[in-house]
């Protein structure tokens, strides 16, 4: 069998780490760990793993006071965070109440995430984690918080099933290795009673740091935290916080993927905290996103799912909106029936909405198995033809939006890919998105605002797509490369500047990717004394393909750069005003009250003007030749939803609404079936 390292794609992979108890100090190499489940071997209900008695014994973390099924014991019927007293439900269910109602808050990068609240109170926002991390952190505070039982399984060099859970890390016969002894070595202050005000502090548990890069920093909480001082300000059982810099350090997403510890979910069934996971290889990249929301459609028998993630470098979980999260539940890569670049189908490679088993206690060991509720909705894990058709279930069972809002929330993505890329330009995942996010525009251009794809490139590519192609991930060593930097990224972008141009004779960029070395741009850097700023090629994640002598771009649905290089470049296209590229809801442009003439809205174009208003009444006016161009007008709030909109057919167009509070609006100026027309805008403030 082939032994690999924890393999997550998105997220790095993990194996050494060094474990501090009280007074000792162990250092020691556990191993590769490798799926449970071999290739083509169908899930069953689970195999005896660890013997009851390893609660009671040294390695264990957390006491086990409830059991996943409980409805109607003492604890069950109690109150929680989520949930109010005599529920009815079981833990799964609470589980799901819980993820569901941590609040939306913004993220340090700028991003929408969440916080959360532990049982004594004590509120934080998300910690930075990579993909998978996000999922076993979530997984494993809700059950050590209701003491319910909780283990994944892996399988190490030697072949042998190893355990990581609720009673330490073990084999079916005891500790494994020198595996810590949490029980011995850690404190559990949760029978205290204790608050914000006298926290108590484990300073060996906030000196930790997760594996990898350094990169798990939580500034939130200091100039120098980690994943370590996080841990330590959200639990009173330290020993849950120095199993989780172990936990997450050592485990990825392909465990994920085994489906000894998950099982495959009907697309009908989903809820909050499953987990969706992009799968490229059955061994090797991947990626997690955790179901954060679900709820019924406008349409009747839609429903409507939101997604949240870390990524690498680590981050705050971002909480996806619907057409972003649609997106990924529709991608080929998330279990389809479509064949991966290994010419291997998707479905077979361990991808798709996953949700968690539970550790249950049967003949004196206990096992992972999939709960009675859910064996309706449970897919076999070799039952290739269901399994490939949950990306085309989910495309209609999850509400297409109104087209507007859609193609708005698609240029975001497009711009927060780039915005990814200017600092972590190696990024194959940002990349990848981006372009999925165009593949969905060309589409909804094309039918919904009769703007074909070249347009469609003319009014919202931009020289950085051309820079920051899409590669093909497994068959690219630059998609291995996570520690670039902002500063490479301008490197890169200013070398680009200085060679391409539009005409007499069309020069194309140079991709930044792997072409028998990254030569050029080291190069460039040190001839504009920027040497000091360009890193060499590194391997931050298990790389297969590290050998490769030239990366291999992705087939592009673009339009060829030569085509519309002057646009690009800023020589033509719509840049007429002043304002331009004011084109999507996050590039608004500033406007004071008053009017603007000279204004020009090109073919498929769409103008955004940002007003800050105080309470009462506002108004806008567009004047224009409805013979040159049908134009309509609409106003919005600063998240987007429609405050007034005008769409009559003669030369102007005003909307207005009566504002309660203080904020930001926006204007929007958009033409009926791509129109495009000079026009005037007039702004009345209160």
């Amino acid at each position: 069998m082939m032994m690999v390292q924890r393999l997550s794609g998105m997220c790095l992979a993990a194996l050494l780490f060094a474990s501090c108890g009280e007074g000792i100090e162990e250092t020691d190499y556990y191993g590769e760990f490798d799926l449970v489940t071999g290739e083509g071997k169908e899930d069953g209900l689970g195999a005896p793993a660890v013997p009851l008695s390893a609660d009671s014994a040294e390695t264990a973390v957390w006491e086990v006071r409830n059991q996943w099924a409980d409805r109607d014991t003492t604890e069950a019927r109690k109150a929680g965070l989520a949930w109010g007293a005599n529920s009815g439900l079981d833990w799964n269910q609470k589980y799901a109440l819980w993820l569901e109602s941590l609040p939306r808050i913004q993220g340090e990068n700028g991003y929408t995430t969440f916080s959360i609240t532990n049982p004594q109170g004590k509120t934080l926002p998300a910690p930075a984690l990579e993909c998978a991390e996000v999922a076993y952190f979530l997984r494993a505070t809700f059950a050590s918080w209701y003491g319910l039982p909780f283990f994944i399984e892996a399988v190490d060099a030697k072949g042998q099933r190893v355990f990581f859970g609720h009673f330490g890390w073990r084999t079916a016969n005891g500790r494994y290795l020198k595996s810590p002894l949490f029980r011995s070595w850690y404190k559990d202050y949760s029978k205290g009673s204790y608050t914000a005000a006298n926290w108590p502090r484990d300073e060996k548990l906030r000196a930790k740091k997760l594996y990898g890069n350094q990169d798990d920093f939580q500034p939130f909480l200091g100039v120098d935290a980690h994943a370590g001082t996080y841990f330590d300000e959200m639990f009173l059982n330290k020993r849950v916080g120095h199993f989780l810099i172990l936990f997450l350090s050592n485990f990825g997403s392909i465990h994920l993927a085994d489906s000894s510890n998950t099982f495959n979910l009907k697309p009908e069934a989903i809820q909050p905290g499953d987990v969706l996971l992009e799968r490229w290889q059955r061994r090797g990249i991947g990626h997690t996103l955790n179901v954060k929301t679900v709820e019924p459609g406008t349409v009747q028998g839609t429903l409507v799912a939101e997604l949240a993630s870390g990524s690498m470098p680590r981050r705050q979980p971002k909480w996806e909106g619907p057409v972003d999260s649609k997106r990924y539940f529709t991608s080929q890569e998330c279990g389809g029936s479509e064949l991966s670049s290994d010419g291997v189908p998707y479905a077979q490679l361990g991808g798709g909405l996953k949700r968690w088993r539970i550790a249950v206690a049967k003949n004196g060991s206990y096992l992972n198995t999939v709960p009675d509720a859910d064996r309706a909705n449970w897919i076999s894990s070799t039952n290739y033809s269901e399994l490939g058709a949950r990306p085309e279930r989910f495309r209609t069972l999850l509400e297409e939006p109104d087209p507007a809002l859609k193609r708005e929330a698609l240029l975001q993505a497009i711009e927060s890919a780039r915005a990814y890329l200017r600092e972590h330009p190696a990024s194959c995942s940002a990349r990848t998105n981006r372009e999925k996010a165009f593949a969905e525009l060309y589409a909804l251009n094309q039918e919904s605002f009769y703007i074909s794809r070249e347009e469609t490139d003319r009014r919202y590519r931009s020289l950085e797509d051309y820079v920051f192609a899409e590669l093909d991930y497994p068959k690219s060593k630059t998609c291995c490369w996570n520690t670039t930097t902002a500063a490479m990224a301008q490197i890169v972008l200013d070398y680009n500047r200085s060679i391409v141009k539009a005409s007499p004779s069309c020069v194309r960029p140079v991709v930044f990717m792997n072409d028998n070395g990254y030569q050029a741009f080291a190069d460039y850097a040190a001839q504009t004394g920027h040497a000091a700023d360009w890193k060499p090629w590194s391997e931050d994640e298990p790389c297969s393909q590290r050998g490769v002598t030239k990366d291999t771009e992705a087939a592009h649905a673009w339009t060829d750069f030569c085509d519309i290089a002057s646009v690009l470049l800023g020589s033509s296209g719509c840049t007429d005003d002043g304002f331009e590229r004011n084109n999507t809801l996050a590039t608004a442009a500033a406007l004071e009250a008053g009017t603007q003439s000279d204004l020009m809205l090109c073919p498929g174009d769409e103008d955004y003007f940002q007003l800050s208003t105080r309470v009462g009444t506002v108004r806008a006016t567009i004047q224009f030749s409805n013979a040159a161009g049908d134009l309509d007008l609409e106003l919005l709030d600063g998240s987007g939803a429609s405050l007034s909109r005008s769409t009559g057919s003669g030369d102007s167009e005003t909307v207005q609404a009566d504002l309660t509070a203080a904020g930001t609006v926006i204007v929007r100026v958009y033409g009926y079936r791509g129109a495009s027309a000079p026009y005037s805008l007039s702004v009345v403030l209160p």
